[in-house]
């Protein structure tokens, strides 16, 4: 079972996370998206460790008490601190220099493309959950006649003052919906509730939306072993843009398709997606 720990990086920045694996076994990091947690990964967690990982899944800049600067200041929470966290946090649990492999969802994807992009030396594979590679999501959102800006119109509503009010009203009521029309069980989403349910969390979660941190420049192809996994019935990823990804793609690459699967595809699918995950990482060791 997966254990709770807290990773510091430097005063004022505690990261709760779930582990699993002895310390020293090669590295998997994985890194969760919105509206979720480290709690999705939770089924990935105990698969590779029985397996001889060492995994990590941290609660990111914002959704950990321990570090979650101002997010008024929306510059804490800009891409690039994220990157550096996560970068830290390897180096924190004891790899240094060393090569891991890497996982990310929904945002926690964002963070992992521009990580892969940025330090392919040190990534021996790559596993992205819904995300499109931002160069083909891009593409997509500008498309005259394409779906994509209408499914990612989310985005421009974070913004709002009063997005996160909206979001918690009613018992997270827009959380819940959402969730159930994705598959997500209800255990799943208590869980998640029980990070982000809080105004201080969603603040801070739409802070990443508000600090326009998305990855909007191009970013060169990836030269990391790809694994991409994209549910048919993600209802914020369309096909043109998932489709699309493996245009930037300058290395080994596996296009994953779920039927029926949504935008939450580690809460929906976990079996599926931890037998896909391990066995990406099992042929590009590190």
């Amino acid at each position: 079972m997966p254990s709770l720990e807290q990773i510091t990086i430097q005063p004022g920045l505690t990261f709760d996370a779930l582990t699993a694996g002895e310390p020293g076994a090669p590295l998997v990091l994985l890194l969760h998206g919105f509206a979720e947690s480290m709690n999705c990964w939770h089924a990935q967690l105990g698969a590779l460790g029985d397996i001889g990982y060492r995994a990590i899944a941290p609660s990111q800049r914002g959704y950990s008490p321990g570090a979650r600067p101002d997010p008024s200041d929306t510059a804490n929470y800009h891409i690039d601190r994220l990157m550096d966290d996560a970068m830290a946090i390897t180096a924190a649990a004891g790899y240094g220099d060393a090569r891991f492999h890497l996982a990310g969802h929904d945002w926690g994807g964002s963070i992992a493309w521009a990580l892969a992009d940025r330090h392919p030396a040190r990534v021996a594979s790559l596993t992205i959950l819904s995300r499109p590679h931002p160069n083909a999501f891009n593409r997509a959102l500008q498309m005259i006649d394409g779906d994509q800006a209408q499914r990612s119109r989310h985005h421009k509503a974070f913004l709002e003052p009063d997005a996160g009010a909206k979001v918690l009203a009613d018992d997270a009521k827009w959380l819940r919906d959402r969730w159930a029309a994705n598959g997500v069980p209800a255990d799943a989403m208590e869980a998640h509730l029980s990070v982000l349910g809080n105004t201080d969390a969603m603040e801070a979660a739409l802070a990443w939306y508000r600090a326009r941190g998305a990855i909007r420049g191009p970013l060169g192809p990836i030269r990391v072993p790809t694994l991409y996994i994209w549910g048919d019935a993600d209802d914020t990823v369309g096909r043109v843009a998932a489709e699309g990804t493996r245009d930037f793609i300058a290395a080994p690459y596996h296009f994953e398709v779920l039927p029926g699967v949504g935008h939450f595809a580690a809460d929906q699918a976990p079996e599926r997606v931890s037998e896909l995950l391990l066995a990406h990482i099992e042929a590009h060791p590190a």
